[in-house]
C-alpha cells in the first residue's frame, strides 16, 4: 500500500467502510445493480427497497453509492434530481419513526455492577479465573462507559498507554480519534472518582488483576482466562451488556450499547447539568445530537451518589 492510499484509508473510520462494502454489495449482488450506475437505476433501485429498509439505511446506501464513484472519478448519479425526488417522495410515504436506545437507568447501572462485584467474590472464592477477570472487566466497561458516555467503539478503542487513573482522584482519557472528532485531532476526557459506582476504582483492578500494561484496556478472555491480544470489537459491547444485566435480573432485550450514553446524559439532565455542560462533557457538537440523548421524563426517587457534583 503506498503513502497517498494509506491516508486516504486511514481518512474514513473502520466502521464506515464496512457499511459502504456492504452496501456496494447489497446493489450489485443482491438487487443485481451495475457500477458504474445511471441516475436511473439508482431511482429504480429507492423504490425497490422503500418501506423494506429504513430511511437511514436508504441513507447510507445512497453515501455509499456517492463515494464508490467520486473515489472511481465517475460523475455521481445520487445527485441527480430523480433520486432527489424520489427519496423526498419515500421518506413522505415512509415517514422513518427514529428507534432510540432505552436509557440505562441509575438504580439498573447499581443492580447489575453489584452483580457483577458478587460474581468476582464467588470466583476469587472458586478460584476461577476467567470468571473473575470477566466479571473485573465487564464491571470496568459498563461504568467506564456510563460515566464518561463512551459509545462502544470508543470504549473497545481506548489504550492503557492513553490512559492515566489515580484512586480517589480521576481518570484521564486520550482517544486520538473518535467519531465526534472529525478532524482527527484527538480528545481528552476526563471522570472523577465517586463514592459509589466509581469508574476509576474499576478500572485501576480491572488492569491490576488482569497485569495490563499496554494495549487495549478492553479484551475477550476465553474460557482459560487467557486474554486476547485485540481489543474487544464494538459489536460485542451488546451481548456483553445485555448479558450481564440479565445475570442481575435485569430485562435487558431493551438496551444497546448507546443505552450507557443515553442513560448519563438523562441523569445528568434530570440532576441539574445546564445543555450546554453537558454536551461539553459528551462531546456534542450540536444541540439537537444532544436533545436526542436526553431522556425527559425523570427519574423518580434518585439521589445523588456522590457528595460532590460530577463537574464537566
Amino acid at each position: 500500500m503506498s503513502d497517498l492510499d494509506r491516508y486516504l484509508h486511514a481518512a474514513t473510520r473502520d466502521n464506515t467502510r464496512r457499511s459502504y462494502r456492504s452496501a456496494i454489495e447489497h446493489f450489485e449482488t443482491t438487487w443485481g445493480g451495475f457500477l458504474p450506475a445511471t441516475a436511473d437505476s439508482v431511482a429504480r433501485y429507492l423504490a425497490a427497497y422503500a418501506g423494506v429498509l429504513s430511511i437511514n439505511t436508504l441513507k447510507l446506501r445512497l453515501s455509499a453509492l456517492a463515494q464508490w464513484h467520486n473515489s472511481q472519478g465517475f460523475a455521481d448519479p445520487t445527485k441527480a434530481p430523480v433520486v432527489r425526488k424520489v427519496f423526498k417522495g419515500i421518506r413522505a410515504v415512509h415517514p422513518a419513526q427514529e428507534k432510540q436506545a432505552e436509557p440505562l437507568q441509575l438504580q439498573d447501572l447499581e443492580r447489575v455492577v453489584d452483580w457483577l462485584e458478587q460474581e468476582a467474590q464467588t470466583a476469587r472464592a472458586q478460584q476461577d479465573r476467567p470468571a473473575l477477570l470477566r466479571a473485573y472487566r465487564d464491571r470496568a466497561l459498563i461504568l467506564l462507559g456510563f460515566w464518561r458516555g463512551f459509545r462502544s467503539d470508543e470504549l473497545c478503542r481506548v489504550q492503557i498507554e492513553h490512559v492515566q487513573a489515580h484512586a480517589g482522584s480521576g481518570i484521564t482519557l486520550y482517544l486520538p480519534r473518535s467519531k465526534g472528532d472529525r478532524e482527527n485531532l484527538g480528545q481528552t476526557y476526563q471522570a472523577p472518582a465517586l463514592l459509589r459506582l466509581c469508574p476509576v476504582q474499576a478500572y485501576i483492578q480491572w488492569i491490576t488483576e488482569a497485569a495490563l500494561v499496554r494495549g487495549p484496556v478492553f479484551r475477550g478472555i476465553d474460557r482459560w482466562g487467557n486474554l486476547s491480544e485485540e481489543g474487544l470489537h464494538a459489536n460485542s459491547v451488546i451481548p456483553l451488556l445485555r448479558q450481564a444485566l440479565e445475570r442481575a435480573g435485569v430485562a435487558a432485550d431493551r438496551y444497546t450499547s448507546h443505552s450507557l450514553r443515553r442513560g448519563f446524559a438523562t441523569w445528568a439532565h434530570q440532576s441539574g447539568w445546564d445543555l450546554k455542560s453537558l454536551m461539553s462533557y459528551v462531546g456534542w457538537k450540536d444541540m439537537k445530537s444532544a436533545m436526542r440523548y436526553v431522556e425527559v421524563s425523570p427519574f423518580h426517587g434518585m439521589a445523588r451518589i456522590t457528595d460532590k457534583p460530577l463537574s464537566p
